[in-house]
């Protein structure tokens, strides 16, 4: 909440009567503790500065690896949507089209879940810090990921290049990078608490590029050991010198 008014509150970003989608990182069916997923109580206090900025409907989805209902339920995403008064939107066939990116390489007629975008007017992008033994990071341009449909494994070949593509198909309306945990190791599935360190940052930005550059750095790694975010930036999806962006920094005190 500190963190949004800084950058002059939910209303800057949400008005009266926009549809929200928040988009989560909900892929496995584990819990929350884990730090495989997105934190429950980031959800609900995102999804509740959206409603009280006057947000019409605020919608929560993702398509996990797992089964969906069980990821969203383990990880206490469910909960925690409904508690907030936000509506969960699980994955089905019908809400998958073919989708291509002008210029794109990888995504070509390609099924993305694009269903889940019906009426929506604003995309905010909720994500854990997290490793990943493919891309290096798994964190707000990595969870674009997860509305890719079909054999979506194919584009491990070129992870980088795929990450890439869906920068420049989505730019969120914000970034919330969770921070506060951060899992070191053996991601992106993790699996015990010794993967996670307490990294105690949340990042806030409408700059996704930004905003993992951030992820990058509470990980320990250089933006070379994470191609992907300099091939975002070079599309022209954000800026990874975060610094040139003037980021106020505070302390919670928590």
């Amino acid at each position: 909440e500190q963190g949004v008014k800084a950058l002059g509150g939910m209303e800057a970003f949400i008005a009266k009567g926009d549809r929200v989608l928040i988009k989560v990182n909900a892929a496995f069916a584990t819990p929350a503790s884990l730090g495989a997923t997105t934190n429950p109580e980031t959800l609900a206090a995102v999804a509740g500065l959206c409603l009280k900025a006057g947000a019409a409907q605020v919608l929560v989805t993702d398509n996990p690896i797992n089964n969906p209902d069980s990821s969203f339920e383990i990880s206490g995403l469910a909960d925690a949507a409904r508690t907030a008064g936000a509506r969960l939107i699980l994955p089905e066939a019908a809400l998958f089209a073919p989708v291509s990116l002008p210029g794109g390489q990888l995504l070509q007629n390609w099924p993305v879940m694009a269903g889940a975008f019906s009426g929506v007017t604003r995309v905010i992008v909720v994500s854990p810090v997290k490793d990943h033994q493919r891309a290096g990071a798994s964190m707000t341009l990595k969870n674009l990921y997860g509305f890719l449909g079909g054999r979506r494994n194919i584009f491990h070949q070129d992870i980088n290049g795929i990450i890439t593509e869906l920068s420049q198909l989505l730019k969120p309306t914000l970034c919330v990078l969770d921070g506060t945990v951060s899992m070191m190791t053996n991601g992106p599935t993790g699996g015990s608490l010794s993967d996670l360190k307490d990294t105690g940052t949340m990042v806030i930005s409408t700059d996704p590029v930004a905003a993992d550059a951030v992820g990058v750095e509470l990980l320990g790694r250089t933006l070379a050991e994470v191609p992907y975010i300099q091939m975002a930036e070079k599309a022209g999806a954000g800026i990874a010198d975060y610094h040139r962006l003037n980021p106020v920094l505070l302390n919670t005190g928590a």
